[in-house]
């Protein structure tokens, strides 16, 4: 009651006085209609190609920025003030056709091949770092490894001091058990052991590398003391979610790893796709997202085995939500099979001393009760001289994103590196 007192005497005075002349009215307009954010994450800055240097911006989970924002409301003459309008805040009401917030909103970010095996170039390389693996991989990188609510790479080596190499195999990788502390720094939650080098020495070894993970804290998959072990899904949580990782692995032309069985430990095999086919069906019961990790490809070729192309399909009709590939040590292809997405392989991430393109890759998973999302982000990098270096450079980055879809066979990259299914337009 005093507050239209006070307005009604003040509206008297300027009747009266012509104290609310043009210079007031020109001053007064209202506030612009708030605007919905589409996203909160800067876009990537790129590196330059063939010399790629470090400019490591702070990184946060990113998320595809909308292609255009809806026009401000024009300025507006000041109405006079009502108790209504006083009590409201300015800005639009809530359409009642607009999508209903994400429920659930969480990263789940994965990276191809690391080695920490002593005596390997990037452990050499590591140990006459300063800064340990933060002057082997850009801090960008690092950063966006540590923020995303899950964290997977594929683990390509044994931790160990026992062990014997295993006789006729060309390369053998051991890491000494405090290695793994390299994990923490990137922020590692779990890792796959279903490959071709967590076996190189032998049973000790694989037993060891287990004991080490679970004292350190670092979930794993794709390989266990007995087979139902290295079938059982790995269950996590995010966002109030359930999140099944799988792993499996057919990468061995020559199989020298071996299948766990009943009473002996190895990884899960999938040259016959029927016992990882199970493990994803079972995954994708018990949880509401399930993520197939499988070891799979030809070594340092672009070019898809055909048996990559028909069981990828198999594992995402069997449940999987999305099939992520390593093994190749360079990136492969993408594919959507049914608005479900197959990443080929990640390539290597930190391995060797060769130059080579890589990514991480982020899935953004979000929705409610009605609806489910998966958003598929593709973080692009080289790894050069035992140095893995963000894309800082615009052009570097498109230059990655275009030889990506070169490669792949339904997918395009945005500029802001998130990869959709390709619509192909059907003639009339």
């Amino acid at each position: 009651m005093k507050k239209k007192i006070v307005i009604l005497t003040l509206s008297l005075c300027m009747l009266l006085s012509g104290c609310g002349g043009e210079q007031s009215a020109g001053s007064a307009v209202g506030q612009s209609s708030a605007q919905r954010e589409h996203s909160t994450a800067e876009q990537l800055p790129a590196q330059p190609e063939h010399s790629p240097t470090e400019h490591p911006p702070a990184a946060s989970p990113q998320t595809e920025q909308s292609p255009t924002e809806p026009p401000a409301t024009p300025p507006q003459p000041e109405q006079p003030p009502t108790e209504q309008s006083q009590a409201e805040t300015p800005g639009q009401a809530p359409s009642d056709t607009e999508e209903p917030a994400a429920d659930y909103d969480f990263t789940v970010c994965f990276a191809g091949d690391i080695n920490l095996a002593e005596g390997w170039s990037t452990t050499v390389y590591l140990d006459q770092q300063e800064n340990g693996i933060y002057d082997c991989i850009s801090e960008k990188l690092t950063d966006i490894m540590n923020a995303a609510d899950i964290m997977c790479l594929n683990n390509e080596f044994t931790y160990s001091t026992g062990g014997a190499p295993l006789a006729g195999k060309a390369y053998t990788f051991r890491a000494l058990p405090e290695r793994v502390e390299v994990l923490h720094q990137l922020g590692v939650d779990a890792v796959t052991l279903a490959n071709n080098h967590v076996y190189d020495y032998g049973k000790e070894a694989l037993l060891d590398t287990f004991a080490v993970l679970q004292e350190a804290g670092i979930s794993y998959f794709g390989a266990g003391q007995d087979l139902e072990e290295a079938m059982a899904p790995l269950y996590l949580e995010a966002g109030g979610k359930t999140i099944a990782l799988v792993g499996a692995s057919r990468a061995e032309k020559s199989r020298m790893t071996p299948q766990a069985t009943e009473t002996e430990p190895g990884i899960l095999r999938c040259y016959d796709t029927t016992l990882y086919k199970e493990a994803i069906a079972e995954a994708k019961a018990n949880a509401d997202f399930c993520i197939a990790f499988v070891h799979w490809g030809t070594e340092y070729s672009f070019d898809l085995e055909q048996v990559q192309l028909d069981t990828g399909k198999e594992y995402l009709d069997a449940g999987a939500d999305v099939v992520i590939g390593a093994h190749s040590h360079c990136l492969q292809g993408m594919e959507f099979h049914e608005g479900k997405p197959i990443i080929y392989s990640l390539g290597n991430y930190w391995f060797n001393e060769k130059t080579l393109d890589t990514m991480l890759v982020q899935l953004r998973i979000s929705g409610n009760a009605d609806r489910s999302n998966i958003e598929v982000e593709i973080i692009p990098a080289v790894q050069t001289g035992c140095r893995t270096i963000y894309a800082q450079e615009q052009e570097e980055q498109r230059r990655i994103f275009d030889f990506l879809e070169e490669i792949s066979i339904n997918v395009e990259i945005t500029d802001e590196g998130i990869a959709r299914e390709k619509t192909v337009s059907v003639p009339q």
